[in-house]
């Protein structure tokens, strides 16, 4: 959600007459876009600030630096008095950059951290040319209240984009180059309009848009995932067969304390009948280990939950203290080193589970969607349907959807040969 925020911003200033740079030390203008989810996150932020600073200083400039995004709606005025900065604007504003970049260059006030119930959307200029792959936001915000997580404070409550506007800005994007789309919100299965619909439905109106290959989503809850979703990835060809479906741990105490309102049970059930919708389906989790209050025999339950799984790839973290959050007042802190050690055992796990996934796909033919030039001359990096990170050779171009053999895997990316340029 944050590249595709901060595309829009990028659009936002070039709709004012600013150019993109891809050398920080030209700009005129930094916008650093900022997560809170986690302390290192948020401490980035100030020493990236800083490099920006002595880096300009050294070369007698003083660019004019904003900070978006989640530190900037939690911190507000502290990064103005601890930072200095120009700009200030929150997840839901910054569709008020130029107003607030304008303001700042007269010396005025220029921090909006408000959360107006009007949308941003439709303050925001067209589209233009994208990467095959895009970003498209549907939904904001989050309800669930896990006692660990700052999100329903920086994005709001959930908020769901109406359907027209979502359909008119995905084919705008297969206007301007996208092929695939992947549909982003804090809770994005959650999505639903006045009208009864949700993302299944949302999702079915998308494949019918001509010109665009695949469809993706993310961030889901396992409490949003209707059977009408499910089905979706039994019959919808351009839904790619991958689901991110963030679980955090694998003891009920724990989940209880963290109020994922999930149990371990009620999740493997759902897999498995994701699975029986469609069987060759990647999948995807988010882990925290070091919950405050988790036991080894706790922890433990994580890593069986793992085995059980067998999960295609997955992002997990030490436990982070948010100021706010239930969870931050908690008594029972796991160590420090406890959570280290206990990461570097799940990592493991998952990064064995990944290999032998990678490893599994040896043989298969399939789609691959190129993104980029490799590091290599004459080599390309695309996407297969589950998500690989796929590298060919040839006489290839970005955007091309290509027929691919997958020939030999590593532990993060395999390597194709190409049988032939797919049909559209």
């Amino acid at each position: 959600m944050n590249v595709y925020d901060g595309e829009r911003m990028a659009e936002l200033m070039a709709a004012e007459g600013m150019v993109a740079t891809d050398d920080a030390n030209a700009a005129d203008l930094v916008v650093l876009n900022t997560c809170h989810i986690r302390e290192k996150a948020t401490e980035k932020v100030y020493s990236d600030i800083g490099r920006v600073r002595k880096v300009a200083g050294a070369e007698g400039r003083a660019p004019m630096i904003a900070v978006a995004g989640c530190v900037a709606q939690a911190e507000g005025e502290e990064i103005v008095r601890r930072a200095k900065v120009d700009v200030v604007v929150g997840p839901q504003a910054y569709h008020n950059l130029p107003k607030l970049v304008a303001a700042a260059a007269k010396g005025e006030a220029a921090l909006d951290t408000d959360m107006p119930l009007a949308s941003k959307f439709g303050a925001l200029p067209a589209r233009r040319n994208v990467a095959p792959g895009a970003f498209l936001t549907v939904q904001e915000g989050c309800d669930k209240f896990c006692t660990y997580c700052v999100v329903p404070y920086t994005r709001g409550a959930e908020i769901s984009r109406p359907f027209a506007a979502i359909v008119d800005e995905a084919k705008a994007l297969v206007d301007a180059g996208a092929r695939e789309i992947t549909l982003l919100g804090q809770n994005v299965n959650a999505w639903s309009d006045g009208d009864g619909r949700g993302l299944h439905d949302l999702i079915r109106a998308l494949d019918r848009v001509p010109g665009l290959a695949r469809i993706r989503y993310t961030t889901s809850h396992p409490n949003d995932m209707a059977q009408g979703l499910i089905d979706a990835h039994r019959d919808v060809e351009s839904l790619m067969p991958f689901l991110h479906l963030p679980v955090q741990a694998g003891s009920d105490r724990v989940l209880r304390a963290m109020n994922r309102q999930h149990t371990r049970n009620g999740y493997l059930r759902l897999l498995d009948r994701m699975r029986a919708a469609r069987p060759d389906i990647a999948l995807s989790g988010d882990f925290i280990v070091g919950f405050p209050g988790e036991t080894e025999a706790e922890f433990a339950e994580t890593l069986s939950l793992v085995d059980a799984v067998g999960y295609a790839q997955a992002y997990s973290f030490k436990y982070s203290p948010r100021p706010g959050t239930p969870a931050a007042t908690l008594g029972e802190q796991v160590a420090a080193e406890v959570m280290d050690e206990r990461l570097q055992r799940l990592q493991a796990a998952l990064q064995r589970d990944q290999a032998a996934f990678n490893a599994a796909s040896v043989g298969r033919t399939c789609r691959v969607l190129i993104e980029r030039k490799g590091k290599r001359d004459g080599q390309w990096l695309g996407k297969s349907p589950w998500l690989q990170s796929v590298h060919v050779v040839g006489p290839h171009a970005i955007g091309d959807m290509l027929d691919v053999t997958l020939v030999e895997a590593g532990p993060l990316s395999l390597t194709g040969e190409v049988r032939a340029l797919a049909a559209a």
